[in-house]
């Protein structure tokens, strides 16, 4: 007589009796290439059917050790390691392991520099949530959207490129400014890409908000409950489309935050389609932002002293900012020499993507495409 074979779970799952026998469970890999995931991601899902029971991320496909590497460089070195992260946050990314540096030597930051910072950090912001539109609206089938998306997004990439040359990941803050200032082309530039994207913006609602598919397909899908979101470090549009009014440029602010108005969105219900008009709205307090500080931008220099060498004193020092993904931490460990004796990121990817299993149960696999999308997260900042 044969032996019944005994069934195996891969790993990172859990087991348990199921008392529905009608139906065989089973697994399927969703990656590592599959589209919907947003980068080099696999997804294991154990599935009832058409019905997702459980889903365990498997990370690392793109992994770099790039804290590590950032352990054996200068502080100025370390900069750009930071824009290979989450390469739709460059700018803020930089910022953020500037903040670091100039809290630990005292350094200030001209006005000019800190209005440049301010500017670009929304532009980005902006930009980051076009590219994470269309790819939303194209991975649920709306393929129009992601050309209109990369439409809008062209103009301030280019803004980007006559800074600094770069088109992705963009380089261009140091302690105490930035490298270089803004030519005089950047303000009219700046205000063109505001009055577009007024017009831009309602055109998004019109072509994928108020569409009767997408709001079948997103909203009451993925819901996230404010207290599952907080327990499991949630940021960003993720966290405040469950109902907390959390941002780190209004509860902790850095730069020049507090001299501007502007409103933190929530969400009521924490599905999908509220996730979704986060980033919507977050884009119009982007440019309201834009446009306080286009009309207050001042003259004089975009940057402190500049120093041959960065040694930070002795101790520890942490940074935090407000990414387009949510909270980007940065925690350096000095030990008096030039380079540091230890380097952790805390990324807003990481934290968002552990809770897709919480909020996943239950829905079909098409519906697993929509709640990743939702997430917005980039690979790369999940695997450092």
């Amino acid at each position: 007589m044969m032996e019944t074979q005994e069934k195996i779970s891969p790993p990172g799952f859990r087991t348990g009796s199921r008392s529905d026998a009608s139906t065989e469970e089973y697994y399927l890999n969703m990656g590592p290439q599959h589209p919907s995931t947003h980068g080099v991601l696999r997804c294991v899902l154990k599935l009832d059917g058409e019905s997702v029971v459980e889903v365990v991320p498997h990370l690392g496909y793109i992994h770099r050790g790039i804290e590590k590497v950032a352990e054996n460089q200068t502080y100025l070195q370390l900069i750009h390691l930071s824009d290979r992260l989450d390469y739709l946050s460059s700018f803020s990314n930089n910022l953020c392991v500037c903040l670091a540096i100039e809290e630990a030597m005292q350094i200030g930051v001209p006005e000019r520099g800190e209005y440049i910072r301010v500017m670009l950090c929304e532009l980005q912001r902006i930009q980051s949530h076009l590219l994470w539109w269309g790819v939303f609206g194209m991975d649920l089938g709306a393929v129009t959207a992601f050309l209109y998306g990369f439409k809008e997004r062209e103009q301030i990439t280019d803004i980007f490129e006559e800074l600094c040359g770069a088109r992705l990941t963009m380089n261009f803050f140091r302690p105490g400014g930035s490298w270089a200032d803004v030519p005089d082309s950047f303000l009219p530039r700046v205000r063109q890409v505001i009055s577009r994207m007024k017009g831009a913006l309602a055109e998004c609602h019109t072509l994928l908000t108020n569409n009767v598919i997408f709001r079948e397909r997103t909203q009451g899908i993925g819901v996230l409950p404010a207290a599952t979101a907080l327990s499991h470090g949630c940021t960003g549009a993720v966290l405040r489309g469950s109902g907390v009014a959390y941002d780190v440029r209004r509860h902790d602010p850095y730069s020049i935050y507090d001299r501007f108005a502007f409103e933190i969105p929530t969400g009521a219900r924490g599905d999908c389609f509220d996730r979704y008009l986060m980033k919507m709205e977050e884009m119009r307090q982007s440019l309201a932002i834009l446009e306080q500080a286009a009309a207050t931008f001042p003259g004089g220099p975009h940057r402190a002293k500049e120093r041959a060498a960065y040694k930070l004193p002795p101790g520890s020092y942490y940074s935090q900012v407000e990414s387009a993904r949510g909270l980007f931490g940065v925690t350096l460990i000095a030990d008096g020499g030039p380079k540091p004796y230890r380097v952790k990121f805390r990324s807003p990817s990481f934290s968002n993507l552990s809770v897709v299993n919480a909020i996943a149960a239950g829905h079909q696999i098409a519906d697993l495409v929509t709640i990743l999308a939702s997430l917005d997260f980039v690979v790369p900042d999940l695997d450092r």
